[in-house]
């Protein structure tokens, strides 16, 4: 299949999920969190999918790539940031085992996408 838009990324549709999961799982954190974890997360997470949708429109690689290595920092910040939401018991157990796997598919399937781009 040939990747004609961003939507077309398989790391984007990964990367997607991972942000429609942050938003639901952090809908019912506290509201002192409201500019804490909560927004944190919810940014880390568009962050993520806007640099892939970026990286993708620039012209040349060494370009896309820079986008691309920002959405990686993305994807480690939802990783750290999750933590403390998870220890102090803003996530269920399900959300969270939900939101570290998507993570890491995410990251998986993005550093195949920055190896696979290199080389352009």
């Amino acid at each position: 299949m040939r990747i004609k838009t961003f939507q077309d990324i398989y790391t984007w549709k990964k990367g997607y999920k991972l942000t429609l999961k942050i938003y639901e799982a952090t809908k019912n954190f506290p509201k002192s969190e409201a500019f804490g974890l909560k927004s944190q997360l919810r940014r880390a997470a568009v962050s993520c999918i806007s640099n892939i949708a970026e990286g993708f429109k620039r012209l040349g690689a060494k370009d896309s790539l820079h986008f691309y290595n920002y959405s990686q920092a993305s994807l480690e910040e939802i990783k750290c940031q999750a933590m403390p939401a998870r220890d102090l018991n803003y996530f269920d157990q399900p959300n969270w085992e939900a939101i570290e796997q998507l993570a890491d598919e995410a990251g998986k399937t993005l550093h195949g996408w920055i190896k696979s781009q290199k080389y352009l």
